[in-house]
């Protein structure tokens, strides 16, 4: 037998390791735990970027200011160029120096006495209200003379608040400052921002996103340029009627019921009692008439300007924007306040389209 070779086979190497068929601690192997899981997952999403908003929310309500002051400026140019054929970039430069223009003739024409008007106010207002209190005790109302000094005493540190929120206004320089630079950037390249936001969503969202952007820009500037209109309107004829008759502070009260008109319902209110108090203060017949005047002011308003602006506009609600002010008020102060009905506008508009939306695809149209 002759000798023979080792027919035994060399020892073949080692396979690669591979991952292990056992499930793991992340692994869910029941169909239904793994769809809960699924749907948890999505809701904690959910709350962690509802949290993550209200962290950012001061600075996510600067953002949408920018956006508001880039619509303002929008509007101007697409009104500028139908005059002006000339670059868009050119048209923002001549909106904003009109502005600017407007800001130095009323500082230096109307700056002065508003100034002083604006120190004599709160010294009438004090005085009204004290003689208030004094009829209601005449009246025999079962207040305590005490009580109405407490009143008193009450509602002037309401108003000494005012006054410091107001002095409060002045020093948010830095917020102001930062919401004119966005609007500024927004309004020169309106469509590279939204271009941008598009690119992020999925590509079958795109075409949606851009038609709902494009209607929010036109509801928003036709709501802005209804209450620009409005304040104009309102301003100058409570300037003009006023000092007709000769009420104390008429340019002061203009520009105070002007810029309030930006502030639907709760603005009027204001712009009303202040009218009012300072009529009183030159007697019943002058009191009457600057009643007569804010009811003037505000049935043309209500009955001639706010319906033409509100079938041309958002058309909104006006308890959903008196309650969205409130809410809006409480939160984030005074800029919450101003920009409460742009947000309601553009929320509806998102609610409309999304109800189109699911309209279509219900009944299988694009």
């Amino acid at each position: 037998m002759s000798e023979g070779k080792d027919e035994t086979p060399p020892a073949a190497s080692a396979p690669p390791a591979v991952p292990s068929a056992k499930a793991g601690p992340a692994d869910i192997s029941d169909p239904l735990i793994r769809q809960e899981a699924r749907r948890a997952f999505v809701w904690l999403g959910m709350a962690s970027l509802v949290a993550l908003c209200v962290l950012l929310a001061n600075p996510l309500l600067v953002i949408f200011g920018g956006i508001v002051f880039a619509a303002m400026i929008d509007g101007g140019v697409r009104l500028l160029g139908r005059v002006l054929k000339i670059g868009h970039g050119w048209r923002v430069g001549i909106v904003l120096l009109l502005a600017v223009a407007f800001l130095i003739w009323t500082a230096n024409f109307a700056g002065n006495q508003i100034a002083r008007q604006a120190a004599e106010l709160p010294a009438i207002l004090e005085s009204q209200w004290l003689a208030v209190l004094g009829w209601l005790e005449q009246q025999q109302l079962g207040l305590e003379i005490s009580q109405l000094k407490d009143i008193a005493g009450q509602v002037m540190g309401g108003i000494g608040q005012l006054s410091r929120a107001v002095g409060g206004i002045i020093g948010i320089f830095t917020t102001t400052f930062l919401i004119l630079v966005l609007g500024i950037y927004f309004a020169l390249e309106p469509h590279l921002y939204s271009r941008g936001v598009g690119w992020m969503l999925p590509r079958e969202r795109r075409d949606y996103f851009g038609e709902t952007a494009r209607i929010m820009g036109r509801s928003l500037r036709r709501l802005l340029a209804g209450r620009l209109l409005g304040m104009a309107i309102t301003g100058t004829l409570t300037w003009l009627m006023l000092g007709l008759y000769g009420v104390p502070m008429a340019a002061l009260l203009g520009l105070l019921t002007g810029l309030l008109a930006f502030l639907p319902n709760i603005g009027a209110l204001i712009s009303g009692i202040l009218i009012v108090l300072v009529g009183f203060s030159g007697g019943i017949e002058m009191g009457l008439y600057a009643i007569f005047v804010y009811a003037f002011i505000q049935t043309v308003d209500g009955f001639i300007i706010g319906p033409q602006v509100a079938r041309r506009t958002a058309d909104l609600p006006p308890a959903l924007v008196l309650g969205a002010q409130l809410i809006m008020g409480v939160l984030f102060g005074f800029l919450g306040l101003i920009l409460a009905d742009p947000m309601v506008a553009m929320i509806k508009v998102w609610l409309e389209r999304s109800a189109q939306q699911n309209q279509a695809d219900r009944t299988g149209t694009t």
